[in-house]
């Protein structure tokens, strides 16, 4: 039962803009525009009003979009209802950090002793892809580190506030008269630092989002001859002397080779798990997300340090 097309529509009608709906669904406007095109044509009826700046449904568009709704619910239903008649299934997480693999490799053997007949199956991706997976209902959940919940309307809980560090060589000379641990201000950053390489995430990953807010603030243009996503990279550049960077909490190991200090005032970004719109949950479906929620409350105030998990597609 392939209900993609009919989200498409309702992505329409919930934006009521072609071009929003295009980037919510991770398609491209021109292919939604031809789609809605050919099923007006079909149905011989327009399903909008088209203006300048808004799509607005017609009378036929509205009966399309409610009778949509249902379908859709529907297949959830079917499909959730089918997984749970044995607690057998299907659990599909997307991860895009750290912390969340190093949850993952935690709470996933409690569970199966739990229901050994449930499956988790775990896509490692950066935080668009997520947000794709999402969408097309490609994961029921998502662990990601992100700077707000605004983009997910509803479908994400703050796991915790993750603080983010300034990590510099331990060798350096501001060790020796600030000792790793003692919070730095912004200006005392630029003071010491602004001559210095900053390794920098790319565009669009939480962490370049709060190091570009940090530098704006201020006016300031970092000198930067690198961009990695891979956290494991940036410290081993750190560590050789290569540069500085800013590094969250969960990340900050080597500790013996990297001076972290907390940033003055407080510099943090959020851990996030996102449920799938609508999803509906059986029974393991509710207990995996109860394994995920109590993990970090936890550990919230005894935190977790992902040492030896290599992937980190998304810092």
């Amino acid at each position: 039962m392939d209900v993609k097309y009919l989200n498409y529509i309702l992505a329409i009608a919930s934006r009521r803009n072609m071009t929003k709906a295009a980037e919510d669904l991770f398609v491209s406007q021109s292919s939604l525009s031809q789609y809605l095109s050919r099923l007006e044509q079909e149905l011989e009826t327009p399903l909008f009003t088209r203006s300048k700046n808004e799509l607005t449904l017609t009378t036929a568009g509205e009966l399309y979009v409610e009778t949509a709704k249902r379908v859709v619910q529907m297949q959830k239903e079917l499909y959730q209802n089918i997984a749970a008649l044995s607690h057998r299934g299907k659990i599909s997480v997307g991860v895009t950090s750290n912390f969340g693999l190093r949850m993952l490799s935690e709470i996933i053997p409690q569970f199966k002793e739990q229901f050994p007949g449930v499956s988790i199956e775990i896509t490692e991706t950066s935080l668009p892809g997520l947000k794709k997976l999402l969408v097309d209902s490609g994961i029921h959940v998502g662990i990601a580190a992100e700077n707000s919940t605004a983009p997910y309307r509803g479908q994400a809980q703050i796991l915790r506030k993750e603080p983010v560090f300034f990590a510099i060589p331990a060798s350096h000379p501001y060790t020796k008269t600030h000792s790793p641990g003692t919070p730095i201000t912004v200006s005392e950053l630029l003071h010491h630092f602004s001559q210095e390489n900053f390794l920098l995430s790319k565009k669009g990953s939480s962490l370049r989002i709060l190091s570009d807010q940090v530098f704006d603030s201020c006016q300031f243009t970092p000198s930067a001859f690198c961009e990695t996503n891979s956290i494991p990279t940036t410290r081993l550049m750190i560590a050789q002397n290569a540069g500085v960077a800013f590094i969250s909490e969960s990340c900050s190991v080597d500790r013996q080779k990297i001076a972290y200090y907390p940033l003055s005032p407080d510099l943090y970004r959020l851990n996030l798990v996102i449920c799938q719109k609508d999803w509906i949950q059986n029974e393991p479906e509710r207990m995996f997300l109860d394994y995920i929620l109590r993990y970090f409350k936890e550990n919230t105030e005894n935190p977790y340090l992902a040492e030896n998990q290599a992937f980190s597609p998304e810092v």
